[in-house]
């Protein structure tokens, strides 16, 4: 059994961490927790994207950014993956850099320092040589970075379909079992 955390940050891309959101409620069998942490700037991006507050509505345990008592802020609370999804380039920045000066940056560095998974879905464009150097460090650390790039071969017709071919490669990359489009079959 799986236990997730994920982190939404403000960059943009809010239809990913919905449609993140939304498959693992129909995956319930595979994980035991779900946590989530949401900075402000993520909360009004959501907003302007995709014109809802229905982020409060998941069923799932809310951990404010300077939570220090969430148990993923430690090793001993096992969780197996995190996935920040978008995640901004300051986020990674800090990650890259050691500072952990909230809570999404303190469970990445524990998920790292634990050798467990870390999904950074990056969704800035184009990238500079910070960005750059700054995912050659977290890939270095064991970390994996999954662009918000997504594929077209499934022929998504909708924009949830579209965003659905980058977060079922999340969910693969974090270990989950899925029906889903898969390239030769």
């Amino acid at each position: 059994m799986h236990k997730i955390v994920v982190a939404i940050t403000g960059a943009s891309g809010a239809i990913y961490a919905k449609v993140l959101l939304d498959k693992l409620l129909t995956l319930k069998e595979q994980w035991q927790d779900i946590a989530i942490v949401m900075t402000d700037n993520a909360k009004t991006v959501w907003h302007t994207e995709l014109e809802d507050d229905t982020y409060q509505k998941y069923p799932l345990q809310y951990y404010t950014r300077h939570d220090f008592n969430a148990p993923f802020a430690s090793g001993s609370g096992q969780y197996n993956s995190m996935i920040i999804i978008p995640c901004s380039m300051g986020m990674l920045g800090r990650i890259a850099t050691g500072v952990s000066d909230d809570l999404i940056s303190r469970a990445a560095d524990v998920v790292l320092k634990e050798k467990r998974r870390l999904i950074c879905v990056v969704r800035d464009t184009p990238y500079n040589l910070v960005h750059i150097r700054n995912m050659e460090t977290i890939t270095l650390s064991g970390g994996i970075i999954c662009p918000a790039t997504p594929s077209f071969y499934s022929k998504p017709a909708t924009l949830e379909a579209v965003a659905a071919t980058v977060v079922d490669r999340v969910l693969d990359l974090a270990g989950l079992k899925l029906n889903t489009y898969r390239w030769g079959s």
